[in-house]
């Protein structure tokens, strides 16, 4: 990535995470992780997953488009593990800093702060909300929406779901039965129940307009 190119960031914290015990906290931070190795494979470059404030986590996408699909794969590789596993979450998009440090804690740029901030909102709210993007408007109506559609999701539900999140080398419900060891049907009916279908409809809709919207802003 260049300097002063788009970027997303999102900042996380386990979501009553004293009442977990230190295999969960392990087993959250190790889903996390992995999810985090995922997903560089979309944004074309490492997230530089970081362990943040205590119980909390950071990464930085290379495709600022993708930052509600990135939190959506983050919840869902957790309540994958548990269904009592899940993670407040911030976002907020900005300027790539000259220099990006591999730990994200060393960064203090506009845009891990605005990030910060809105994980702040999404904690502060009584958990109405656990989903926010910084600043408030169309996008965030957009976070908040997703977040109660997937607070809602079991563990069958996530794991069937997960992934299907990538938005390239998507597999099919067969390659995914196969890898849980379920049946087709049933994956497919735990798709519908997490409302995939219409989760992608609104994901692929707020990415071709963030990509319209970025190549206005470069003509």
């Amino acid at each position: 990535m260049k300097p002063d190119t788009p970027i997303a960031v999102l900042t996380g914290d386990l979501v009553a995470s004293t009442a977990l015990s230190r295999d969960q906290i392990s087993v959250a931070f190790s889903a996390l992780r992995d999810c985090a190795e995922l997903q560089a494979r979309w944004q074309g470059a490492p997230l530089h997953f970081t362990r943040h404030r205590g119980d909390g986590w950071q990464v930085v996408l290379a495709q600022p488009k993708y930052a509600l699909r990135s939190a959506l794969a983050f919840r869902a590789a957790l309540r994958a593990k548990s269904g009592t596993l899940d993670t407040y979450i911030g976002a907020a998009e900005g300027q790539r800093p000259a220099t990006l440090h591999p730990d994200l804690n060393y960064e203090t740029e506009a845009v891990f702060v605005a990030s910060g901030t809105a994980l702040d909102w999404a904690k502060s709210n009584e958990d109405a909300v656990r989903m926010e993007f910084n600043p408030h408007g169309p996008l965030n109506a957009a976070f908040i929406l997703a977040d109660r559609i997937s607070r809602d999701w079991t563990q069958p539900q996530a794991a069937a779901i997960a992934p299907f999140l990538a938005p390239v080398h998507v597999p099919t419900a067969t390659d995914v039965a196969d890898r849980l060891g379920k049946s087709r049907q049933a994956v497919s009916k735990a798709l519908d129940a997490a409302r995939y279908p219409a989760l992608l409809q609104a994901l692929t809709s707020l990415e071709t307009g963030r990509e319209t919207e970025h190549a206005g802003q470069d003509a």
